[in-house]
């Protein structure tokens, strides 16, 4: 799946100019689950997209709609250049627009992203809360034992799993 399959968006490379609009989309998505975004805390890195993900030889990336509206975003940050570790962050899609493959097609985004990039290996943390997203992950290949680590810097405190996927032999 590519975004070739969703003319009807447009893919970016996100600027801190979309800022407000990509905070706006993860807060919804938090909202779900009774938080909200905390730019005090975990949140910090959306105070400046562009600093904290290109100036740190990452990608991040925002879909518009055709109102210009950001309705997806995803992105990839390296952990460890040097042994070829990065992470994954920020996939949000609008709650209509799961289910459709969009967001298959941004994680098949990141992946070829960061293996293009030379990364060989993708660990990332997830909320438990994200039972949805979970079965997703697994389903793309992403490992897990359900190690989980607490978490405390938001509104209230939160758990998460850790997911892991070897990259490097994938086409």
């Amino acid at each position: 799946m590519t975004f070739s399959e969703f003319p009807q968006f447009t893919v970016l490379p996100a600027t801190n100019a979309e800022q407000s609009q990509i905070v706006a989309l993860i807060d919804s998505c938090y909202q779900e689950y009774g938080d909200t975004v905390v730019l005090e805390g975990d949140d910090s890195d959306l105070l400046d997209i562009e600093q904290n993900y290109r100036g740190k030889q990452g990608e991040f990336i925002a879909i518009q709609d055709a109102q210009g509206r950001v309705v997806a975003t995803h992105a990839v940050v390296p952990l460890d250049l040097q042994s070829g570790l990065c992470t994954f962050r920020r996939l949000y899609l609008q709650s209509n627009l799961r289910g459709t493959g969009l967001g298959k097609a941004l994680m098949l985004w990141a992946i070829h992203w960061a293996r293009d990039a030379g990364f060989k290996r993708v660990e990332f943390w997830s909320d438990t809360r994200f039972e949805r997203a979970h079965r997703f992950f697994e389903k793309l290949g992403f490992q897990t034992e359900f190690e989980t680590r607490d978490m405390d810097d938001g509104i209230q405190p939160y758990s998460e799993f850790f997911f892991w996927l070897d990259i490097s032999s994938i086409e």
